[in-house]
């Protein structure tokens, strides 16, 4: 998961706001309005659009993405009786090792454009994943793939791996018509402006205007249960005032974010419900380890010391946020508590900076402008590391802007990067801490720019035992975590948690902290 963009020619990493929209068009209902079953389902939300190809999509589209298209499976929420339920795929199973993974499709499926689902077709949308996926890296393990039959795919994969979290991705994961795939590769803009749909999910992209406003309509053909709602219009809207003065006049139904601060008076409301949902996502800061003195472990500590912690996640995420274990939230794989974390004691730090001979250092950080919550705690490190003769200049950049000098020569790149990250699938130690701070001489989201032999090999010993012994791939997660926080790369700031806003007529509104920025609307009905 990042800030709008994400690792390995992503489009996400990560998006600094990224959720969704709302729409006032076909009905009004707002809060305490009962919503009839055939009106519109007006959404409000944040989620611009960075493309419409499916197979590239990495960023917060997602929103609209997991409407549209559909998986091989899909992940329970925490705490479900099984871990996974069937999507394209009606079962699944694997060999005792991992490496064979068979899964049955379904046989009733018509995509969007009048081509029908089978092995093929699945075949050719993981192939078109591996080659040009935003989330590409997921599909890694993957030696080769056989269709035995019309309606069975076969994995044969090059080590063990949990095959059945890569296919419920929420990025890289989805099934694509194969007439939509040959498209795209003779027109390069096939699926500009929503149009060349080629998914099989309940919704259709029926109308895009850029910044503003995305509509989807049911889709007739869907081969599942159809959504209670025909016709869903989300208003890409970014101020989160302007999101809760839509849901209390009546113009949504839901907002995806409205103010922090505002919690409390919305909880308030009878009309509104109002969800404190965990995330996948975190707050970390990079520090630029090619750039004297910060390539001295001493100074990285002392500025992990001289971090306000409580003050952060009080003021930048208005309460919403946990203590961040490394970077890994709590509650995905392999998150542990076992990691230990920088206490916020700035004598330490003045002792430490001292240690390294380090003193008048002045340092560059930047953040998302799109991100609220960076934007409201930055200045608390700046403050902070005041306190220890560190001057901090904050420059507010578009995440784009942010995600490409970070990208770029580390010589001329800032001391401090702020970021919010999400894994892509749920196994952060081959997304987060692989993304985040893998060795690289082409760093794609390690912005630390740090190399550690140790670490690497840690990571790639843990990777080996995920599937086949997730006990043991954890404790060594765990340890190399351990070093992780020791060297100080970056300072682990804290795990998200995010408000879901809706009028209490809607049913079935609820959090999913594995796809924490999508909205399932075929799961939503009117009460």
């Amino acid at each position: 998961m990042p800030t709008p963009l994400k690792r390995r020619g992503s489009a996400v990493a990560l998006l600094a706001a990224a959720l969704t929209a709302v729409a006032a068009c076909g009905g009004g209902g707002g809060a305490g309005a009962k919503p009839t079953a055939a009106r519109v389902l007006n959404v409000a939300t944040t989620a611009s659009v960075t493309t419409w190809d499916p197979v590239k999509s990495f960023s917060s589209e997602i929103f609209y993405m997991a409407n549209v298209y559909e998986p091989l499976l899909w992940k329970n929420p925490p705490g479900s009786a099984e871990p996974f339920r069937p999507a394209l795929a009606e079962s699944w199973e694997s060999s005792a090792d991992k490496k064979t993974w068979t899964f049955k499709l379904r046989r009733d499926v018509t995509f969007h454009d009048g081509e029908k689902f089978n092995a093929a077709a699945a075949k050719a949308s993981v192939e078109a994943s591996q080659e040009r996926a935003g989330a590409s890296f997921i599909w890694a393990p993957v030696k080769s793939m056989e269709t035995p039959d019309e309606h069975t795919l076969v994995f044969t994969l090059k080590y063990a791996a949990p095959m059945d979290l890569i296919a419920s991705s929420m990025h890289g994961a989805y099934m694509v018509s194969p007439k939509a795939l040959a498209a795209v590769e003779s027109d390069d803009k096939h699926f500009e402006n929503g149009t060349g749909d080629g998914g099989s999910g309940p919704y259709k992209v029926a109308e895009y205007q850029s910044g503003k406003q995305v509509v989807l309509r049911g889709f007739d053909g869907y081969w599942g249960q159809k959504g209670a709602f025909p016709t869903v219009v989300a208003h890409i809207t970014p101020e989160a005032v302007t999101q809760q003065q839509m849901l209390q006049g009546g113009q949504v139904d839901i907002a995806t974010a409205v103010p922090l601060e505002n919690i409390g008076q919305l909880k308030a409301d009878p009309n509104l419900d109002v969800q404190d949902c965990a995330t996948a996502s975190n707050h970390l800061a990079f520090f630029n380890t090619a750039r004297k003195p910060l390539d001295n472990p001493k100074v990285r500590q002392a500025l992990s010391h001289a971090v306000p912690y409580d003050d952060i996640i009080k003021v930048g995420g208005e309460g919403f946020g946990s203590k961040a274990y490394g970077p890994v939230p709590q509650g995905v794989f392999p998150g542990s508590t076992d990691v230990p974390t920088y206490p916020y004691d700035l004598a330490k730090a003045r002792a430490l900076l001292d240690e390294a001979g380090v003193s008048g250092l002045k340092l560059k950080l930047t953040y998302a402008a799109e991100n609220q919550a960076q934007k409201r705690f930055a200045p608390l490190i700046k403050d902070s590391f005041s306190k220890v003769g560190v001057e901090v200049e904050i420059s507010p950049l578009l995440w784009n802007q942010q995600w490409e000098l970070g990208k770029g020569d580390p010589a001329k790149a800032q001391d401090i990067f702020l970021v919010l990250y999400w894994p892509t699938y749920s196994d952060a130690g081959a997304d987060n801490l692989f993304s985040l701070f893998h060795s690289s001489d082409e760093p794609f989201f390690n912005l630390s720019y740090w190399k550690n032999k140790e670490f690497d090999a840690l990571l790639a010993k843990a990777g080996t035992f995920t599937a086949t012994d997730p006990d043991k791939a954890k404790a060594i997660y765990t340890e190399a975590m351990e070093l992780l926080v020791d060297q100080a790369p970056g300072a682990f700031l804290y795990d998200v948690r995010a408000p879901l806003v809706g009028v209490k007529s809607i049913k079935g509104l609820t959090c999913h902290p594995d796809y924490a920025f999508n909205l399932f609307f075929d799961q939503l009905a009117a009460r």
